[in-house]
């Protein structure tokens, strides 16, 4: 896997198994990515200083996944002109509403792209931010098309067992 590639930032360790969707997504279209533990609050100048080097060895955008306050997507789209797709991270007592209304209340000019809350979320984001790099890259284009048209196929045969299972 070669040409651009997807950074794919968590807060803690514990956001790997809701953002590891977003690593498949891209892995099975072939996009190259790479994933980082840091912090918005805990580690602000290794994230400023991460997000400068991941665009200066091609990076095309970042996703971002953080539960409660959630400040990282915000934090990562102040410091690039990069796009930014945000993952609320399903966590807390109040299972990702907190996150999701901090990744998507931002400032004018400086958006992010907010998707669903928890591993949902984050295979969107997958899917979201190869969609993105498609728009320059024909042959990723007809990647994300075929997978659609597999998963349309799939629906259509599991309609088709269903009407065979009731005559």
């Amino acid at each position: 896997m070669s040409g651009p590639f997807v950074a794919i930032l968590m807060g803690s360790e514990s956001d790997l198994p809701v953002m590891q969707g977003a690593s498949d997504v891209l892995a099975g279209l072939g996009v190259r990515c790479e994933m980082k533990i840091t912090s918005a609050h805990r580690t602000p100048a290794a994230t400023q200083q991460y997000i400068s080097d991941a665009e200066s060895r091609g990076c095309a955008l970042f996703i971002a996944g953080a539960g409660l306050a959630a400040h990282l997507a915000g934090a990562v789209a102040a410091h690039t002109l990069k796009p930014v797709i945000g993952v609320p991270i399903d966590s807390g007592p109040m299972q990702g509403m907190d996150s999701l209304l901090s990744t998507v209340q931002m400032p004018a000019g400086i958006p992010v792209a907010t998707v669903a809350i928890g591993k949902t979320g984050a295979k969107n984001a997958g899917y979201l931010a190869a969609q993105i790099l498609a728009l320059q890259d024909p042959a990723l284009a007809q990647r994300v098309r075929a997978e659609r048209e597999q998963k349309a196929a799939s629906v259509q045969a599991q309609d088709r067992a269903l009407q065979e299972s009731r005559k």
